[in-house]
């Protein structure tokens, strides 16, 4: 049986960290060129410019790409034939140290309000798959858009279409707050924390991929095209672009229930992945 490397997987998350601070996912950028390119409104386009280029001057200098470093949200696959010889969360965590040496350090006590002064602990999710590898999935998730995340238990009579209002209206009232052209994960089933935990995954998917169930697929760009009739554009000074992209994940849920989480994510996803 194959021994994890622990070292290395510590290693990893801390190169992971250190570019994607300053490096927006390659598929995020492409869609704000897209948005900058359509934008018919002189503001709007001008915020797009500007987020452009803040984005290619944070990657040639090796510089924040936001000043809010975020906090670190890590999805782990582990293999089940793969042995542990350690303690995987203290190599995850001592990463997450590591590469946030030189990033500005905001995660807290939430009743003291007292720095932990190294930006851990990570928020972690684990899930065992077969193999003999790791797979990881890293976020720096910026608050500014996640405090205006949402989660909403319906129940069954209020049924899909109480639902697609509840997420758009979510974005509306969000207004200029999550630095739009936003992107929207949502997460449908399940109980309240899995629910969550879909809306959060769902913003790792690339922009301008499919959705492979032919169902969400299609509510996520009907979702998008009424959200971008909202008209809070770019930055909230209006235009065509208020979202960049819509992603759905769906669990099995109670009969008594239809639980809704709507987790937004800023113009800028700082997001990678790597396998060990």
């Amino acid at each position: 049986m194959k021994t994890a490397d622990l070292n290395l997987l510590e290693q990893k998350i801390a190169e992971a960290i250190e570019y994607i601070a300053c490096n927006m996912e390659s598929s995020c950028r492409a869609a704000l060129e897209k948005a900058r390119e359509g934008e018919e409104n002189p503001t709007a386009r001008f915020a797009l410019d500007v987020m452009c280029d803040n984005a290619d001057i944070a990657a040639k200098n090796g510089f924040p790409v936001c000043q809010d470093t975020g906090m670190a949200v890590v999805f782990l696959y582990v293999g089940r034939e793969l042995k542990l010889d350690g303690d995987i969360y203290k190599a995850v965590n001592d990463g997450v140290r590591r590469g946030y040496k030189m990033l500005r350090k905001s995660v807290l006590d939430p009743v003291t309000r007292v720095n932990t002064g190294d930006n851990t602990p990570a928020v972690i999710h684990t899930q065992i798959v077969e193999g003999e590898k790791i797979r990881v999935e890293i976020m720096l998730k910026g608050f500014g858009s996640e405090n205006m995340s949402k989660v909403y238990m319906l129940n069954p009579a209020q049924g899909l279409e109480e639902a697609k209002r509840l997420i758009i209206d979510s974005v509306a009232q969000a207004g200029s707050n999550p630095c739009p052209p936003v992107i929207v994960g949502v997460g449908l089933g399940g109980t309240l924390e899995k629910a969550c935990e879909l809306s959060k995954h769902a913003l790792f998917r690339k922009l301008g991929s499919s959705n492979p169930d032919p169902e969400l697929d299609n509510l996520e760009k009907y979702l998008l095209g009424e959200i971008n009739k909202l008209g809070v554009g770019a930055q909230g000074f209006g235009g065509n672009t208020t979202a960049l992209g819509v992603f759905i994940e769906k669990y099995p849920t109670h009969i008594s229930s239809l639980p809704v989480a709507v987790n937004m994510l800023c113009h800028c996803s700082r997001a990678t992945s790597f396998e060990i």
